[in-house]
């Protein structure tokens, strides 16, 4: 067998070395990796409807709060994984809006205000949202058995129903406008239509709970 033998079949680079061409092949691949459409999951937030599901299983079984010895400390530790979860998708969409070209008619000072006033008034609403829910209301603790007192009436509910959720598309959409990036456009579009499959997954399971405790409640009276 020849020498040459050795190199039949690979691409060949400018100068006939098939090893840049391999290189390029994988600096290709690298780059595919900044695409928009290689993060839709974190983007998404489909992690977040999957640990949903492992709520729901909870709700079933209590083998999560068996398992961490209290449903306090389960509710935190699935708390926690949907903040890495949430951290790694604002990673993922910020990093696909500065891999893709800017749009020129969404630039200019007109643009980035109204992007950095979506983004103030939607973290205004996040944090409001957590303040009056609590770490347990706003991390799916009525699947542990968590309940609250009461609905929560006060500002940010008050003014909007799951504040929590359109605060942080607001987020979103400011942060896509403030950077004039079509591909955060975009995003936050799906970050908005997986926000309403969560509410309307998450809704009526919760008005279930809430219902059985009610009815537990009457009961025992």
């Amino acid at each position: 067998m020849g020498a040459g033998s050795a190199g039949r079949g690979l691409p060949r680079g400018p100068r006939g070395n098939p090893c840049k061409a391999a290189r390029g092949r994988g600096l290709r691949r690298a780059r595919t990796m900044r695409d928009p459409g290689a993060v839709p999951d974190c983007c998404g937030g489909f992690g977040n409807l999957d640990l949903r599901q492992v709520a729901r299983w909870e709700h079933k079984t209590r083998k999560l709060s068996r398992a961490f010895g209290s449903p306090r400390l389960a509710c935190y530790t699935l708390g926690g994984a949907i903040l890495l979860l949430n951290l790694l998708r604002s990673h993922c969409f910020t990093q696909a809006m500065l891999s893709q070209p800017q749009m020129e008619s969404l630039g200019g000072p007109t643009g980035y205000r109204l992007g950095l006033a979506l983004l103030g008034v939607g973290s205004v609403f996040v944090l409001s949202s957590f303040l009056a829910l609590g770490f347990t209301g706003t991390f799916l603790g009525d699947y542990f058995g968590i309940l609250m007192e009461a609905r929560v009436t006060r500002f940010p509910f008050s003014v909007l129903d799951n504040p929590m959720y359109w605060g942080s598309t607001a987020v979103y959409l400011g942060w896509a406008l403030m950077h004039a990036s079509p591909t955060g456009l975009l995003l936050t579009l799906v970050v908005a239509a997986i926000y309403k499959l969560a509410i309307l997954f998450e809704e009526p399971f919760t008005a279930e709970i809430y219902r059985q405790r009610g009815s537990q409640a009457r009961k025992r009276s």
